[in-house]
């Protein structure tokens, strides 16, 4: 039975601090993050008439991404954890929002290639960057809530992108350039400055905020303390082991399929809502966030109600099932019906990445829960290099993303039994208390 110990007062208000002043930068950065990271999505027609870039170079591009942020994530925390979170944090944001403004100049497609595999080494450690950042300031208790509101960020991102990124494309024509490199050059401009504002916020350790008292201070450093203890006496298990772990394996292969449809309905989503045809890019952009609205006000609805949920898997299968039927359906009837039935894809997909992480952290033994988490990360977000890679092959050689889309609904329908062979463990009476989110390293997916 774990007993719940109330903090000192002095811990609470350093901690409500902490969330005051800290956190509204984060998700500032959090969402400028997810909008540069898929803003190519919305400039598809326009690559491929100005620069030559085919479907299927497209798709690989946008996957490309995935490859840089993967190598380079492990390193990334590395390097955050000896520079410190003020700057490296900052050092990724300027660095990434220099290559967005470089994706302006895009003038053949290998240059294209090179800038979106760029792209993911600057972006890399970003958001695992930010997990580890909550990890040294706040205690586990703590930290749940923390990574709720940043994760909010993520959400908001999906519903502004399109409309801030198809206002920008308007400027087409202005001063003799192109209405896409326009928006590559100034989203990429606000990136660098957003950076550089950070870079006077944001402190690094405990000790050098001078916004606490010493006695908060003291609190604080102890209650994180007492936590860093507690994780370093857990064994240390090898990568390969974790890897060949079968909860772990099976966590990872969910997450594969749910990272193919969020990241494929990202990156093709613009596309679809074009062919709707007689649209300006702003109403294009109006229209990409209707999904991602409906998604998200499904996905905290259902938060709500499974909160308190003895076993998550039966709303997961579910969410899955949804998102199965939607990318389905998407391969019927007209592009105003595909876009109903992508709304339903996308709603599932966030309602499945609500209930994914908490089962994922309750099916994990504590002992590899962390580590375990970063793995089912690094390699299920590869999804998001395979799923816009084969859509874009497939539309050059088929005509049609349909291909794809069945491969979609076969892959979530698939996860959903994976689903029920994750181990169980909430609702148990001797059942561990977890913390509300991964430990960094470990990205919820968020698309």
């Amino acid at each position: 039975m774990s007993v719940s110990v109330t903090p000192p007062d002095a811990e609470r208000r350093a901690v409500g601090k902490f969330l005051r002043r800290m956190l509204p930068i984060l998700v500032l950065m959090l969402l400028v993050n997810q909008m540069d990271r898929t803003n190519v999505g919305f400039v598809q027609d326009e690559l491929r008439a100005d620069v030559g870039v085919s479907a299927t170079a497209y798709g690989l591009g946008a996957g490309l991404f995935f490859i840089g942020y993967a190598l380079f994530e492990v390193p990334s925390n590395m390097l955050l954890e000896r520079f410190g979170a003020r700057v490296w944090l900052t050092r990724i944001m300027i660095t990434w929002g220099l290559v967005i403004v470089a994706m302006c100049f895009i003038h053949n497609v290998t240059m294209f290639y090179a800038l979106r595999f760029l792209l993911g080494v600057a972006e890399a450690g970003f958001f695992p960057g930010v997990l580890l950042y909550f990890t040294q300031w706040l205690p586990d208790s703590s930290r749940g809530r923390a990574s709720a509101i940043f994760l909010g960020g993520s959400a908001t991102a999906y519903i502004v992108t399109g409309p801030i990124t198809g206002a920008l494309l308007e400027l087409h024509g202005a001063g003799g350039f192109a209405g896409w490199r326009w928006m590559f050059v100034l989203e990429g401009a606000f990136s660098i400055l957003v950076g550089v504002i950070a870079g006077f916020f944001l402190v690094s350790r405990i000790e050098d905020a001078g916004w606490l008292t010493r006695e908060e201070k003291d609190a604080l450093s102890a209650a994180v303390a007492r936590d860093e203890e507690a994780r370093a006496r857990a064994p240390k298990v090898s990568r390969l082991r974790l890897i060949l772990h079968p909860q772990v394996a099976l966590l990872t292969g969910v997450f594969f399929a749910m990272a193919l449809t969020g990241y494929a309905i990202t990156f093709w989503l613009p596309s679809l809502v074009d062919d709707i045809g007689g649209l300006s890019p702003f109403q294009v952009g109006l229209l990409t966030a209707v999904p991602w609205i409906c998604a998200v006000i499904a996905m905290y609805t259902v938060s709500h109600y499974t909160d308190k949920a003895p076993d998550r898997r039966p709303y997961l299968a579910i969410a899955l099932v949804l998102s199965a039927v939607g990318t389905f359906l998407a391969t019927l009837g007209s592009p105003w019906f595909g876009l109903a039935a992508l709304t339903l894809a996308a709603v599932g997909g966030k309602c499945a990445a609500t209930l994914y992480w908490p089962m994922a952290q309750s099916g994990l033994d504590l002992k590899i829960a962390a580590p375990g988490l970063a793995v089912v990360n690094s390699i299920g977000n590869l999804g998001g290099f395979v799923s816009p890679t084969l859509f874009g092959y497939l539309k050059d050689t088929t005509g049609s993303t349909n291909g794809g889309l069945y491969t979609l609904s076969a892959a979530s329908l698939i996860a959903v039994i994976g689903v029920f062979y994750v181990r169980n463990t909430r609702g148990t009476p001797d059942a561990p208390a977890r913390t509300a989110a991964p430990e960094a390293g470990a990205r919820p997916v968020v698309s």
